[in-house]
């Protein structure tokens, strides 16, 4: 199977169960659930998801157990990018090929749908009744996690004097440490040992931090047409991206040798790695 057949696959079975969770947009307050369902099912590769359901499997996991945990993973992904998106953030007008959520419900709706999808992220997580994944969850996603990163690429707009240090937290931060939990959060759903579960947490933390790396560098090859989304921001807005730091030839390198390591590392692992391992290989070789 490949990368993209799997991906496809994941991306199916978690659309199905979220649709079982999010409220129709009959029910009132109308506006918050036509919000949300049109951020949740803009489409988007539900990496992160099919990451968590790999990881889960690698360890022979149960697969109706690991559900709930990367839909709310994905719910997390979602409400990020919204509030990513506001005037306030990034102020971007197209995501996923279609007007970001702020564009056409307003700030106001598309802050309160990001808080309603974090809300509801943690009920699904919940549901495999292990409070370790919601503890991993909720540290990537905070102070010193994807909101610390947040906060110190906000920080660091428009500074000439950015150093790598910088970049490397910023990066690390505000999308590695999401990707890196959603793989231990699948670890430990299907009962990985100690060991296992930190070299899986390696593993994603090699393979995030390439994950934006490559998103830094679509941002100035690529087009709004492929990616989906507004490209050129990165420089626009003068952010502190990998092609702005290390140079665009050095972070292909770099993002190729992250990737690279990323593979070696699941060597270490008991565990049958062959999906993970041509996840790692689709992110750097992913165009959007």
């Amino acid at each position: 199977m490949t990368p993209e057949e799997y991906l496809a696959i994941q991306k199916d079975r978690v659309n199905k169960y979220l649709e079982m969770f999010l409220l129709p947009e009959t029910i009132k307050p109308v506006s918050i659930h036509k919000a949300i369902r049109y951020s949740v099912f803009s489409g988007g590769k539900r990496f992160r998801a099919a990451l968590c359901i790999a990881a889960c499997e690698a360890f022979n996991g149960d697969q109706v157990r690991v559900i709930p945990v990367a839909s709310g993973l994905e719910l997390i992904h979602t409400y990020s990018l919204i509030h990513d998106d506001l005037p306030c953030m990034d102020d971007d007008d197209l995501r996923r090929g279609q007007p970001t959520l702020h564009r056409v419900f307003g700030e106001n709706i598309a802050v309160l749908a990001g808080d309603a999808l974090n809300a509801l992220a943690f009920n699904l997580v919940s549901r495999a009744e292990d409070c370790r994944i919601i503890r991993v969850l909720a540290d990537a996603i905070g102070t010193e996690g994807m909101i610390g990163g947040q906060v110190a690429d906000v920080e660091s707009e428009g500074r000439s004097d950015i150093s790598q240090d910088d970049v490397m937290f910023i990066h690390t931060h505000k999308t590695a440490a999401l990707i890196k939990a959603g793989l231990e959060m699948g670890a430990i759903t299907a009962g990985a040992s100690d060991e296992d579960l930190k070299i899986t947490g390696e593993f994603g933390s090699l393979i995030g931090l390439a994950f934006q790396i490559v998103d830094d560098i679509l941002d100035i090859e690529s087009s709004s047409e492929v990616l989906g989304k507004d490209v050129g921001s990165d420089e626009l807005q003068d952010k502190a991206t990998f092609p702005k730091v290390f140079g665009l030839d050095h972070s292909k390198e770099i993002a190729r040798k992250m990737i690279d390591d990323a593979v070696a590392v699941l060597t270490r692992l008991h565990a049958d790695t062959d999906i993970l391992q041509g996840l790692a290989q689709f992110v750097i070789s992913r165009v959007y």
